[in-house]
């Protein structure tokens, strides 16, 4: 097979939680144009719909199916839903996620002053948001002896942030899974089936502008303090995460399984001096 079909994912079902956000809009375009199937599963019927026109619009199929990731009876009856529409599932993104108001401590408060009940719900959002998706959806692939799974992860989850501590907590697990489920999967079912995960440095979207930008239009001080960080001295933009995504979906990363692919402008590699 030559180079760049490996990479291709044509005719490939590609199930994708968290498609309705700020970084899923990057990944059902990529996903589109690389001509995958995609099921979008998310809880808003509007957003979803408008994911599926997205990728439609790029000549992609798609469609949508309603489910709570974080219930197992709602992913199964996903799961039965997708395998009755398209026969299997090829691979699984699991991109539900981020954080919630409450569980981010402000600037001026004490460690101690954050909500603990909000800081567990950003846990289960991003960590069990992730590893229900996969116990139910990825036993598909696991039959079938071959796909990918790639996971969200972060660099907080090997360089911590500040004032985010549910967020943190979280994908430090989901980091422990990707590895555990990549070693369980190869060593019970198949070598032809990987986990990785992606993580993401800090990208400038609509939804965090204002918290990356301040009124005169320059970065903010926890932006500037990144930028500072960051070799390339700028803040990502979710485009740039769409190769990665292809590259571990793709049989182009069939000896690649365990990983974690920072795409941050070389924050994790970089000491600061």
């Amino acid at each position: 097979m030559k180079i760049l079909e490996r990479f291709s994912l044509k005719g490939k079902v590609v199930v994708i939680t968290g498609g309705t956000g700020v970084l899923g809009y990057s990944f059902v375009k990529a996903l589109a144009e690389a001509e995958a199937r995609i099921c979008i599963v998310g809880r808003s019927a509007e957003k979803c719909a408008e994911r599926v026109a997205l990728a439609e619009s790029l000549g992609a199929e798609a469609f949508y199916v309603l489910a709570d990731v974080l219930d197992e009876q709602s992913m199964i009856a996903a799961k039965d839903t997708i395998v009755a529409r398209w026969g299997t599932i090829d691979s699984l993104v699991n991109a539900a996620g981020g954080n919630i108001p409450g569980a981010t401590i402000g600037p001026d408060q004490d460690i101690f002053d954050g909500k603990i009940t909000d800081t567990i719900k950003a846990i289960e959002l991003n960590l069990y948001g992730t590893i229900v998706p996969t116990m139910v959806l990825g036993e598909v692939i696991a039959k079938n002896g071959k796909g990918s799974i790639v996971n969200i992860s972060s660099l907080t989850a090997n360089k911590p942030f500040t004032r985010v501590l549910g967020y943190t907590v979280a994908k430090h697990g989901i980091d422990g899974f990707t590895k555990w489920m990549a070693a369980e999967l190869a060593l019970r079912y198949s070598d032809k089936i990987r986990v990785n995960a992606i993580a993401p440095g800090v990208f400038l979207t609509d939804q965090n502008r204002a918290l990356l930008i301040n009124t005169e239009g320059n970065y903010s001080d926890r932006a500037q303090r990144i930028v500072n960080n960051t070799p390339f001295s700028r803040l990502g933009d979710p485009a740039e995460l769409e190769g990665a995504l292809i590259y571990l979906l793709s049989d182009a990363a069939s000896f690649v399984t365990g990983e974690t692919l920072f795409v941050d402008g070389g924050f994790n590699s970089w000491s600061g001096v």
